[in-house]
């Protein structure tokens, strides 16, 4: 590298660090022309075209195999992040002054970078975003709008978004909704939350779309029904490893019902459960029969034996006299 650009790359560094201290030590003596500088050198510095995938999409995508691909420019955007994120946290900070210049276009722009393969950058924007979401009231509405067009987008078109720091950014977001919760949150998880499931590459981004999923039914037991049906309309056919996520999904919603509900989606669930016990991959009949080592569950399907054991039982009786494995 030629003397000349070391020499630019170390003022570069030097001038950022001097902006995030005076961030982090004098946010109150900031006025609205210094957050405009801010916010433009963020975007400058930020928002940019993103290159072509250089790893495999979706299932083909092997952690362990293919490499992320890392940006060498990451010492100085790193810092960029730091700058916007600290101003943005800090107690001092002026959402009316800031409010000019962050505003819906910015909000995109800073979204679209999730598509990025750098997973530490990916990492930055995810915390930008929430930041944003909880310091700018009036961009909220249009944050889970934009990022439900993004789901939209992967699950009808293509698989590009890096989906996963979103996902976890809406869990936040969902925990944070207010009871009873409004129409437009339960239309979002029964047509953009519980599709997601069936998408082929679910466990990249299942831990993160599970904890939505379990939060919109502690949130509102009425939620069960619909969330049980809808996954088990979705159920897996021949992937073991998501009949496994769609059993562990499943307890953990159920973990959260209260017991009186379990009549109404007891029948189709038990279906499923004996199938699933009565699979000839050990794993999938082992995690169901875990579901009887589950003391809640053991006690509301009590309630309601006579409609349970009927279904379930035979499938019971069936591997303990003819599984492969046991």
């Amino acid at each position: 590298m030629p003397l000349f650009d070391i020499r630019n790359k170390e003022l570069k560094t030097a001038a950022l660090n001097e902006i995030l201290m005076v961030i982090t030590e004098h946010t109150a003596g900031l006025g609205e022309q210094q957050y405009q500088e801010v916010i433009i050198m963020f975007a400058k510095n930020v928002f940019r075209a993103i290159p072509p995938s250089q790893n495999p999409i979706g299932d083909e995508y092997d952690p362990e195999d293919d490499e992320p691909l890392y940006d060498s420019s990451w010492p100085h955007t790193h810092l960029v992040y730091e700058i916007f994120i600290r101003l943005v946290e800090s107690h001092a900070f002026n959402v009316n002054m800031a409010r000019k210049f962050v505003d819906q276009l910015f909000v995109y722009r800073l979204l679209t970078l999730f598509d990025l393969e750098d997973p530490r950058e990916r990492d930055m924007v995810k915390t930008a975003v929430h930041r944003v979401y909880g310091k700018f009231l009036n961009l909220r509405a249009f944050i889970r709008k934009a990022m439900r067009h993004v789901f939209y987008e992967f699950i009808y078109e293509d698989e590009r978004h890096n989906i996963a720091e979103m996902l976890e950014i809406l869990g936040s977001v969902v925990n944070g909704f207010a009871v009873p919760l409004r129409d437009e949150h339960k239309i979002f998880l029964l047509k953009t939350l519980i599709p997601l499931h069936k998408n082929r590459c679910l466990p990249i981004y299942f831990p993160q779309l599970s904890l939505c999923v379990v939060q919109f039914a502690e949130k509102d037991c009425s939620l069960v029904e619909p969330i049980i049906l809808g996954l088990l309309r979705l159920w897996p056919k021949t992937n073991t490893t998501k009949e496994i996520m769609f059993l562990n999904e499943i307890e953990e919603v159920l973990d959260v019902t209260p017991q009186g509900r379990f009549v109404k989606f007891l029948t189709p669930l038990m279906h499923q459960i004996a199938r699933c016990i009565s699979s000839p991959h050990f794993q999938v009949a082992e995690r169901a029969l875990q579901y009887w080592s589950n003391e809640y569950i053991v006690g509301a399907v009590s309630e309601n034996a006579e409609d349970a054991m009927p279904i379930v039982l035979p499938a019971m009786l069936k591997y303990s006299r003819e599984h492969w494995n046991k």
